[in-house]
């Protein structure tokens, strides 16, 4: 898998569970899945650098479909090598403005993509994902992170709507 993704040349980030236990320096839970961010404006260029494996958007979500061409509002692509394979990953198309990550859910939340981390998305923006609906999982990783983050994190993930 890290060969898989150190040799995507766009930007991407590590996203869900597995970035907020690398915040905090330990697995707090099994995770079931592998998340992967990516900017909606290089999903071409994800597309063809995973052209041997089977990818499938969620489009509607719920439904999968074979993922063949640009999407301009579906935001979830399961992939697996091959369709007999359980699923590998899960690739989320982040939206984005010139050199600014754009939060899909409310478009004037916004940062500068170079402060989403490296290859690990902060857990401030991580938080903000999980804050809409939140799951006993995610209650749970809001109160081991949030105690944890600086002041201006934890200030942004608040003006955020987080």
């Amino acid at each position: 898998m890290a060969a898989v993704l150190e040799a995507f040349d766009v930007p991407w980030w590590l996203a869900g569970g597995c970035p907020l236990d690398a915040f905090l320096g330990r697995q707090t839970r099994d995770h079931a899945d592998i998340d992967v961010s990516v900017l909606r404006r290089d999903q071409a260029a994800v597309r063809a650098h995973l052209a041997a494996w089977d990818l499938h958007v969620a489009d509607p979500p719920g439904t999968l479909r074979p993922w063949t061409s640009d999407v301009a509002t579906a935001h979830d692509v399961w992939c697996r090598r091959t369709p007999g394979e359980p699923w590998a990953f899960q690739l989320m198309l982040e939206d984005s403005d010139g050199d600014d990550w754009v939060y899909r859910r409310d478009p004037r939340v916004r940062r500068p993509i170079a402060s989403l981390g490296d290859r690990v998305l902060v857990p401030e923006v991580q938080l903000l994902y999980k804050s809409k609906d939140p799951r006993p999982k995610d209650l749970t990783d809001r109160a081991l992170v949030l105690p944890l983050l600086s002041e201006t994190a934890r200030e942004w993930l608040v003006a955020s709507g987080g």
